[in-house]
């Protein structure tokens, strides 16, 4: 079997596993098993593509060098500022680190199907745990590396060799901060649920954490003030609870010599922080892999709940019997695919928190009477945005080997599958996240808003089915495995989400013209009603029986 250089560095830590209770030998033998099939998979990114040999995680990794192409600009602004520099620096390493740990090595972390095995060997559980922590580390420290690659450089000309150093340990710490922490949210989740209702849980948490690292960068850098272009910095008990300062405030004690009690508080709290939390995951990892067997049980108590909203709506917008039931269909896929959810429910969340950032930051330098006289409220078209990527991700399912049975069931108009899926994207998904930022920009800009609201839903509607059309495969949805998710063209992608920015000029061209607006809802209308026609033809449309 070949041997990693990765497991070569990590022997000279051998006395401290072997110090933690940690069965060494044994941890190695599945780290070098793990590695050796990760290099046997093909990621997602080259999906579809001919195989090649070799690890094609690591050839991929120029993607995180492009990322941190983002930290220079931080690195060189404001120098000497290091508190501010570097607190921005490491929210944003932060950001990409925990997303990446969320997203894609969640499911390493809590991947229960070795068990079987692992469990009739004289494995302790606190090994199992640490080989799974060393292979998420080992991944993270490729990520990392990646990422500050190039902004390590710059620091090293700009700022010196102490600078680099300490920027180094700090990444070290930040990247077992974010592995411990996550896996102790986990385990605390663990402890209370079991069953479906835990990986439920679960799935919310990981949504959580991904929009909760996005509002927490904003406060990072509201931390600050800027007068006369001087920064200055101002210390509130709150900011014990941001990371990202901890480590920026421990650069500004060690190269600006800055001895004042606050400095020294938050250092102490970026050393002292992540050992504790090491110490604490340690203790807790037998317990966390016994917890952990929950994950292979199905809740006893696994009810159907009727949705008799979800019948309502289907006879309210269906037009014949087969797009009713692809519409449930829909619906019940996008209630119960947990990896949907993953890839879907953070995008929501964002949409919903986008908006309302970017109002907090002009209250800065307007108040809310003057904000709510202008056009701040097409920022709702944030909700728009996360249109594409759901429409994308509609075509993909890890049940997806069950697909035959669109073949095997006598439909007879195709068409209706996705637009009753469409439909029930629509209302399980888009409306209610319109709704509560329509309830609240109502609060903010008054009634004026209304008509524009309803030509924001439309205007969604149209941006659906048009995304749809440019996106489609032609097969039924739901259909294909998870693993070709990013073998489509990104560069399409990103074009698509960004043609929301085509519904929000046509808005701002409508109230340009007096009356324009309402001209405007009367095309998107007619768009609607004949696009969805013309995309979606069915013939011998069946009346609804109530």
């Amino acid at each position: 079997m070949h041997e990693f250089r990765t497991l070569a560095i990590l022997s000279k830590c051998k006395r401290l596993f072997v110090k933690a209770g940690i069965d060494y030998d044994a941890m190695g033998t599945i780290l070098r098993m793990k590695l050796t099939m990760d290099g046997r998979r093909t990621p997602t990114i080259f999906n579809g593509q001919k195989k090649k040999e070799g690890n094609q995680f690591l050839k991929s990794l120029w993607i995180y060098g492009l990322y941190g192409l983002m930290v220079i600009p931080f690195l060189l602004f404001g120098d000497g500022h290091y508190i501010f520099q570097m607190s921005i620096v490491f929210g944003i390493i932060m950001f990409i680190l925990t997303t990446t740990m969320v997203s894609d090595f969640s499911s390493v972390l809590l991947d229960v199907r070795d068990k079987t095995i692992l469990q009739t060997k004289p494995v302790s559980s606190r090994t199992l745990g640490t080989a799974k922590t060393i292979h998420i580390l080992i991944y993270m420290f490729f990520i990392a590396g990646a990422f500050i690659a190039i902004p390590l450089v710059v620091g090293l000309f700009s700022k010196g060799i102490v600078f680099t150093l300490v920027f180094l340990v700090a990444l070290l710490l930040t990247m077992l901060f974010i592995v411990v922490i996550t896996s102790l949210v986990y385990f605390a989740v663990l402890r209370f649920f079991d069953g479906e209702k835990l990986k439920d849980i679960i799935n919310y948490v990981q949504i959580l954490l991904s929009v909760g690292v996005i509002v927490g960068y904003q406060i990072v850098i509201r931390a600050f003030d800027f007068v006369d272009i001087d920064l200055t910095y101002t210390f509130s008990w709150w900011h014990v609870f941001l990371p990202p300062m901890w480590f920026g405030a421990s650069f500004e004690l060690l190269l600006n010599q800055d001895l004042s009690k606050v400095l020294i508080l938050l250092s102490a709290l970026a050393l002292l922080v992540p050992i504790i939390s090491i110490y604490i995951y340690v203790r807790l990892m037998p317990s966390f892999e016994r917890n952990m067997d929950k994950l292979m049980s199905e809740s006893k108590n696994k009810r159907k709940k009727s949705r008799w909203w979800v019948d309502s709506w289907a006879k309210l917008c269906c037009r014949n019997r087969e797009e009713r039931t692809f519409f449930h269909f829909g619906a019940l896929m996008m209630q119960q695919e947990r990896d949907f959810k993953l890839k879907v429910y953070p995008s929501l969340g964002f949409s919903m928190v986008f908006p309302f950032i970017f109002i907090f930051t002009e209250l800065q330098m307007r108040t809310l009477a003057e904000i709510s006289t202008g056009k701040l409220f097409l920022l709702i078209y944030f909700g728009s945005m996360m249109i594409p990527s759901i429409i994308h991700t509609m075509q993909f399912s890890v049940n997806h080997k069950g697909s035959w049975l669109f073949k095997a069931a006598p439909i007879q108009q195709p068409a209706a599958a996705y637009s009753g899926t469409l439909k029930a994207f629509l209302v399980k998904l888009y409306m209610p996240v319109f709704v509560l930022l329509s309830i609240a920009f109502i609060a903010i800009f008054s009634w004026r808003i209304v008509p524009d609201l309803f030509a924001v839903l439309l205007g969604a509607i149209l941006q659906t089915l048009l995304t749809y059309k440019w996106l489609n495969s032609g097969d039924f949805p739901f259909t294909q495995s998870f693993e070709f998710a990013q073998s489509e063209g990104s560069a399409k992608m990103i074009l698509i989400t960004f043609s929301t920015g085509i519904f929000v000029i046509g808005h701002l061209i409508a109230h340009a013209i007096t009356g324009g607006i309402y001209v405007y809802i009367a095309l998107l209308l007619i768009g609607v009603f004949l696009g969805w026609r013309k995309v979606f033809p069915m013939m011998g449309d069946v009346p609804v029986r109530v």
